[in-house]
This record gives C-alpha cells, sequence and structure tokens, in this order.
C-alpha cells in the first residue's frame, strides 16, 4: 500500500563525523567537512556513530551550513530527528485528515501558555478543544526493533509538560500528548524507562488522569519525500512500574 507523502524536501546525502555540541554536527558533503543544526535535544547515540549515512538540507544564514535532518535506517528510509521536520510532517498530516485520533480537528493556536509552560498545540475538534504536547521518539527498541521509544535521556522539561496535561485533565479540559516515532518499520510506541524512569510514571499517571496518549510513525525517502508510516501506533504502558 502507498504511503501518503506528507512533505517534499530538498536533501543532499551527508555523512555523519561527530557531534561538536548540543546543536551541531560536522557532516561530510561531497567531500568537504561542513557544520549541520541539528534541532533534537536527545542524546542519539544509535544514530550518531562516525561514518553513519545520513541527509542534510542546505540552510542560509547561521553558523551552520546544513540541517542534519535524518539517518539512513532500515532499507535506506531515513529516521527523521530533525524535530521542524516532524512537526511540519504532523500537521500536514493533520490537514489532510490522516490522524485517526484527531478526525477533523484544526490548529487553533500553537505554543499555547498554561500555567509555567508551554504546550505545543491547542485543537479544535468537533466536540472541543484539546491542549496537546508532541514529543519527538526516535529510539528503537524491541527483539524486532518494533518500538519507538521517547526519552533516550533524562528529561526535566518533558516531564514538566506531562504534569502541565494532568493538572489540566483534572481541571475537566480534554489533554493529550502524542509521540512522532520517525522510524521506518515500528509499530508501537512505549516510553524508555532506562532514559528517564519518572517520565515512564508520569504517563501511567496521565493516563489514569485521563490524559490521552497516542502516536504515528513517519520516515524519510532517499529522494526526499517523507511519508506517513502508520497514522496510528499501539500505546503499551508496562503496568508493572
Amino acid at each position: 500500500m502507498r504511503k501518503p507523502v506528507l512533505l517534499e524536501l530538498n536533501v543532499v546525502p551527508c555523512t555523519f563525523i561527530e557531534r561538536l555540541n548540543r546543536f551541531v554536527a560536522l557532516v561530510d558533503v561531497k567531500g568537504e567537512t561542513r557544520k549541520a543544526l541539528i534541532t533534537n535535544t536527545g542524546r542519539l547515540e544509535e544514530f550518531m556513530t562516525p561514518g553513519r549515512k545520513a541527509f542534510c538540507t542546505p540552510k542560509s544564514g547561521g553558523k551552520t551550513d546544513f540541517v542534519l535532518v535524518a539517518f539512513e535506517d532500515l532499507g535506506g528510509r531515513g529516521a527523521v530527528i530533525d524535530t521542524r521536520t516532524q512537526a511540519k510532517a504532523f500537521e500536514r498530516a493533520l490537514e489532510l485528515n490522516l490522524v485517526p485520533w484527531l478526525k477533523d480537528c484544526r490548529i487553533k493556536r500553537k505554543e499555547v501558555r498554561t500555567g509555567k509552560s508551554r504546550l505545543d498545540y491547542l485543537f479544535e475538534c468537533p466536540d472541543g478543544e484539546i491542549h496537546a504536547e508532541m514529543k519527538s521518539a526516535v529510539l528503537r527498541g524491541g527483539d524486532r526493533g518494533e518500538y519507538a521509544m521517547y526519552p533516550d535521556c533524562p528529561s526535566t522539561r518533558g516531564q514538566k509538560h506531562i504534569r502541565e496535561l494532568i493538572g489540566l485533565s483534572k481541571e475537566g479540559k480534554r489533554t493529550m500528548i502524542f509521540f512522532i516515532g520517525a522510524m521506518p518499520g515500528v509499530e508501537k510506541f512505549t516510553p524508555y524507562e532506562k532514559g528517564d524512569p519518572e517520565i515512564a510514571r508520569l504517563l501511567k499517571e496521565a493516563r489514569k488522569a485521563g490524559v490521552e496518549i497516542h502516536a504515528l510513525s513517519i520516515s524519510l525517502l532517499p529522494d526526499g519525500r517523507v511519508v506517513l508510516e502508520r497514522p496510528s501506533l499501539e500505546v503499551e504502558l508496562r503496568e508493572d512500574f
């Protein structure tokens, strides 16, 4: 079955050399060492290995020449690490009404101030508004690599967002956290307990408080097309945690 195309990017093949700091990597582009912007603050250690094939997009201005968008993964398709691309792909899927758990919804506002946090979205849906936060899940797990997981390191920001959603839910508001499993071949989402056990605990608390938890998956084709792999991933939270 043909996967829906969400975005078309001007990608340039590159080779990862090293991560200089949280936001900058060195990559090889056509034999030249160049600097590339990293928008994802996760450790991404399974991808950021010297010599790994990757995909960059050119950028103008600033201290970097490219954006590091994805790493080559299963079947030559790319695991999308760039959080801006993830967000744009999700928003396009929503616009095309391809997200079953947000059917006929639209984005009312972005960067919504709530308490001490800013949540990514306020959705307007046929049955009311939803305060929602999006997270990037680009850590693979499971015996067959079937899980997309988050986070790959401790995230106090992620903890704060989940607590904010729990509070809003207890006030009677409809709330949601959803994960972009930005890798080919994933079928389910689960929190990575070793990365941040508090996130795993909070997600269980959130579900009990009425926060909706969802996930979808995307990937990058070598020609630059970002496709919707699965519009809905099964969400697994360990009951014994």
